[in-house]
């Protein structure tokens, strides 16, 4: 019996230094995560704050700031839109300014969680406050940030809240800092351009595949096929809607201090930091309900001015209310009478 008993103890003292690792592993594991997550929180924090720093190396001007355009506060209940501007700045001397080569607008009701992004086709003919009629890539050269969202803003019937501009390596190392991106190229694509000693040359093939920056970059630049930028659009509409979502990915968002540290020398924004983790919970909180090209097809029509080709719209007021019907749709096809619209 004696022998039972002790045989008994030793058991128990075994189990008990099993659970005694087991905890203490598990404590260690959990330090381990926290630790972690805090050094990418802390780290993310802190580059998020640098963002709407000055950068006197991305080349879309220093302008005065003019306070009859600056954007609308965005309190947090209603629709915000932000401005997504793509820039190429090859080629550029000492004091050009960049054009917006992309123009893109995503807007997110906090309401009813419905994101929906909006293309905005570069050779729209429009009136630029203080410049008379220009293509809507101008306004970013002509007066800033501020002038591109008030111009672009009175095109939609929107107020437009923030921008972020980025050019190409900026775009680049953001799909490398994510891992590239699985997606589909619906068709082979091949371009040269000599002018940058084929730098920037495409050379994609058709089917499923990860595409790396520079592959990502390709597809979202070419538009040599017969709808030219109307196509163009499309994939850039597609490719950042997947984006948006690996981005919400939670290994990503455990890399999130290396992917903002990558992509942060190439961006300007009017973002600060409390807005972007406002804009960070809504955008994981929403999902895309939709995208479109603005102007659509029936309301533009091709013309020349100054022996260069733009587009013209037809009928503004119809194009501002087409803008509202689109950002009450979602994917499906449902319409929600509720949530929030913008300026009439």
């Amino acid at each position: 019996m004696v022998g039972i008993g002790r045989e008994n103890q030793n058991k128990r003292a075994k189990k008990k230094k099993a659970w005694i690792y087991a905890s203490i592993s598990i404590g260690v594991l959990l330090l381990g995560l926290f630790s972690l997550f805090s050094y990418q929180a802390i780290g993310a924090i802190n580059t998020l704050d640098s963002l709407d720093k000055p950068k006197d190396t991305i080349p879309i001007g220093q302008y005065k700031e003019d306070e009859s355009m600056k954007p609308v506060k965005w309190e947090g209940t209603e629709r915000v839109n932000i401005l997504l501007m793509g820039g190429d700045n090859r080629g550029l001397k000492e004091n050009d300014r960049a054009r917006s080569d992309s123009i893109l607008l995503a807007t997110f009701d906090p309401v009813t969680k419905k994101a929906h992004l909006l293309s905005i086709l570069r050779d729209t003919y429009v009136r630029i406050e203080g410049h008379g009629e220009e293509r809507v890539n101008s306004a970013l050269a002509l007066g800033g940030p501020n002038l591109a969202m008030k111009t672009i803003g009175d095109l939609l019937g929107l107020d437009i809240q923030y921008y972020v501009y980025t050019d190409f390596e900026g775009f680049k190392s953001l799909i490398d800092g994510l891992g590239g991106i699985d997606f589909y190229v619906e068709k082979d694509m091949t371009y040269t351009d000599k002018a940058d000693g084929n730098r920037y040359d495409i050379h994609l093939k058709k089917g499923q595949q990860k595409l790396d920056g520079d592959k990502a970059l390709q597809y979202v630049r070419f538009r040599h096929d017969a709808m030219s930028d109307f196509t163009r659009t499309e994939r850039q509409r597609n490719l950042l809607s997947a984006l948006a979502d690996k981005l919400k990915s939670g290994w990503n968002l455990m890399r999130m201090k290396k992917i903002l540290e990558s992509v942060a020398p190439y961006i300007k924004t009017n973002l600060d930091i409390s807005d972007i983790l406002k804009l960070a919970t809504l955008s994981v909180e929403s999902h895309i309900a939709g995208s479109t090209q603005v102007p659509s097809m029936d309301l533009i029509e091709g013309k020349s001015v100054r022996g260069a080709s733009v587009l013209s719209v037809n009928n503004n007021e119809k194009l501002r209310a087409n803008v509202q019907e689109v950002l009450l749709k979602d994917t499906k096809g449902s319409v929600n009478s509720g949530g929030s619209n913008d300026r009439k």
